[in-house]
């Protein structure tokens, strides 16, 4: 396997963060309409308001994604996370997760949050040992499929270690 470089969306993302979403939304559940707004204005839905949207990338391409849409001044929802089937099981998940509680963090988050589904035990896990614990389900979520909330409360150090850095411009780690 080769590296997998995290890089900031850029527009000419845009399509590989429709495409895999698609994909993977499709595989399991069905496109709701919030699905279709956000994935296809992912600028206006998620960057503008001041959120970030992570690429996962393999030789180049763009093998998995994550979106960090701001609710509020001190929290953040984890949304859109998708890996391209083909490169399943080679820890890319977790390597966004990790890269996206740390954007969180440098965004000045508190908390983050995130819904999913119970069926999907794979996502659930990961999300587990990222540190995402459950709470309470409001009934008026966006989403049908969604049936479980659980939200990660961001360390106030991680935070106060990044505030003497300078913004970055470009996530780039390389794992």
């Amino acid at each position: 396997m080769q590296p997998i470089t995290v890089v900031s969306y850029e527009p000419k993302y845009r399509k590989d963060f429709d495409y895999l979403n698609r994909a993977w939304i499709e595989k399991y559940f069905r496109i709701e309409p919030a699905d279709d707004y956000v994935l296809l204005n992912p600028d206006e839905t998620v960057i503008k308001p001041g959120g970030s949207i992570l690429i996962a990338l393999e030789n180049n391409t763009a093998v998995g994604v994550v979106g960090l849409k701001k609710i509020n001044d001190t929290d953040y929802e984890m949304i859109k996370m998708a890996v391209s089937e083909n490169s399943q099981g080679k820890g890319i998940g977790a390597i966004l997760g990790k890269a996206v509680i740390e954007e969180a963090a440098r965004l000045g988050a508190h908390k983050v949050i995130l819904y999913s589904n119970t069926g999907l035990l794979p996502a659930l896990s990961l999300y587990r040992k990222l540190g995402f614990v459950e709470v309470p389900l409001e009934p008026d979520n966006d989403y049908i499929r969604s049936d479980i909330k659980m939200e990660l409360l961001i360390n106030n150090s991680a935070r106060s270690s990044r505030d003497g850095e300078s913004p970055r411009q470009e996530q780039n780690a390389v794992f």
